[in-house]
Order: structure tokens, then sequence, then C-alpha cells
């Protein structure tokens, strides 16, 4: 791990792309970031600055707020914002150059939790997560190898490629679930893996037109290139009987994941179980607005309504409710 910094005091944005969120990241970042001087805060404000951050993301605070135990709640926003920093530190730095350098950064403050002494206000609130629920230090440091490879790997050849790299980049987020359920065993790490694969697959078919646009591409080149779908068609942004044959397929494939997976649901304590059979539906609801738009992500991003929404987690509190927690819903 390099000790070198990155080469400016603060990320620069390239013109018109100051959102809120960047905006919100810069402030955060300027305040808190490697070269950012303060003394390590209290507990309390920690807590309070990670609730804050992970209310600023709506879509997750949703799950914790209604679904999450009320004893979890602080420590899953503890480590929402830790995944969170790491992916801006990853995602809204315009120099691969400092990405890695601050990726490395935020490793060096990772492991200050393990080390008790944390300075950084999302290291001080994990701190008393990590050793309340005695979490290794893996699967924070497995997320930081796909963040470190998101930087330099653009696309993928093969599918067992891109599996390997949901390995990092989404399985870990399972299996710190599980050490905050309490129930980290070797059966449930391989169906949390599953649901977590296929959640990930999902996002990637979902957001094809935006990885593209951003550079990236994770729909395999040899699954391309099995359906006769060209580079010349890719950069055309081009929907044909070939794209969706593709996409199809791959959509075919993460239900798979998430169905397999959902078998997790009736092992998890109860308290657990309407939080996780909703993200395993709301990834099989994902895959079924993609076949809905007949797969032609090109055009239109599918997205599930706040109706929707709505809908499904009334009905999976109501199926866990009554024990009917099949993968039909």
């Amino acid at each position: 791990m390099t000790s070198q910094q990155p080469s400016s005091t603060a990320p620069s944005l390239p013109p018109g792309q100051a959102t809120a969120e960047r905006a919100r990241f810069l402030r955060d970042f300027h305040q808190y970031g490697p070269f950012a001087q303060y003394e390590p805060p209290s507990l309390r404000y920690s807590q309070r600055y990670c609730r804050r951050l992970t209310r600023q993301h709506y879509e997750n605070f949703t799950v914790v707020s209604w679904f999450v135990p009320r004893g979890l709640r602080q420590h899953f926003c503890n480590i929402y914002a830790w995944c969170r920093w790491a992916d801006d530190l990853a995602d809204e730095i315009f120099s691969q150059k400092d990405s890695l350098m601050l990726l490395d950064w935020w490793q060096r403050e990772l492991m200050s939790c393990y080390r008790g002494h944390p300075r950084h206000p999302v290291a001080v609130a994990l701190q008393d997560t990590v050793t309340t629920f005695q979490i290794p230090p893996e699967p924070f440091l497995d997320l930081l190898v796909a963040f470190r490879q998101d930087q330099e790997i653009r696309r993928y050849e093969t599918f067992e490629e891109l599996l390997k790299y949901c390995r990092y980049s989404a399985n870990p987020v399972g299996r710190l679930v599980l050490y905050l359920a309490r129930c980290h065993t070797p059966e449930r790490v391989t169906l949390s893996d599953f649901v977590c694969t296929g959640l990930q697959l999902a996002n990637f078919w979902q957001d094809v037109g935006e990885d593209w646009h951003r550079g990236r591409m994770y729909i395999p080149l040899a699954e391309c290139r099995r359906v006769g779908y060209t580079e010349e068609m890719w950069q055309r942004r081009e929907f044909n009987p070939a794209f969706r044959t593709l996409m199809r397929g791959l959509v075919e494939e993460a239900a798979v994941f998430l169905r397999r997976g959902g078998q997790l649901v009736e092992l998890m304590p109860r308290q657990w179980r309407v939080p996780v059979l909703l993200f395993v539906r709301g990834g099989l609801k994902i895959l079924q607005a993609i076949a809905a738009i007949d797969y032609n992500v090109w055009q239109t991003r599918p997205t599930l309504s706040r109706w929707t929404k709505l809908t499904l987690m009334m009905q999976s509190w109501w199926d866990v409710l009554w024990h009917k927690t099949g993968m039909n819903k």
C-alpha cells in the first residue's frame, strides 16, 4: 500500500458537473479528508454524522427506517457511511491516480478502527460497530479491492471474470449484514453471496446506458460476440435483435442467482426476514422491469415507481408474517 499523497488538496469537478451530491462530497472532503486538520470527534457526533449521510441517500434510508431492527439502525448507518465514502472517493474524483491514493488513505482510516485510534468520524462510529459485532476487516478490505478495480478495469472478457468482480464489489455487503444479524455461518454466507451477486448483476443490466456513458462496460465481451453484438453497435448504442437476445439471457442469469439466494430468508432471524426478502424481490422486480421494456435499456433506464416499492414492502412484510416467502412474488 502506497503512502504517497494525492496530487491536490481537493478533488476537482469538470465544468457543469457540480451536482448536489458532489457538492456534499466536496464539503465533507474538505472538512474530513486527508488534508483536513481536526480532532477526532465524539462517538455521539460521529454517529449523528453517519445517520445524516445515510439519510441524504433516501433510497437506502427507507429500508433502514422501516425494516432494519431499531437497535441496529445506527450500526447499519455506520457501515453505509463507510461504503458511501469509499464509493465517492472512487467515483467522484476525476483522476485515477488520486482516487487510488485516496482509497489507500481510506484503508488506513479503516484499520485505525481495529488498532484503537480512529480519527475520521466514520471511523469513530465504525469502531463501535466492528467491536460490538466482532466484524473482521476482510469484508471492508474486499470492497476496497473492487473500488480499486473500477479505476483500472473498464471491461470484462468473460462472465466468470465479472462474477469474480462481484465477489469483491457486492458479496461483502451481505456478509456484513450477516454479522449485524449475528448469524454469519457458511450456509448463510453462500446464500447471501447468491443474493448480492444477483442484485449486482441486476444493477449492471439496469445501468447499461449510464455505465457506457462513464466509459464502463460490465456486459462480458464474450457474451456480446456469442450473439453477434459488435463494437460498432455498442458505439451507436444500437438496439436490435442481437441486443435483445443478449439482455434476455443476462436477465435470466441474474434471476437464477436471486432465486437461489432466496432460501436465505427462512434462515435469517425473524426480524431480518423482511429486509432480506425485500432485497431479493426488489432485484427480481428490476429484472421484470427490464423485460417489460423489451430489454431496450439503451432507450430507457428501468426503475421502480414509489407505488411499486411501497407495494413490494407491504407485500413482503405480510408474506413474512404468514410464512409465504416464495420467490414467485
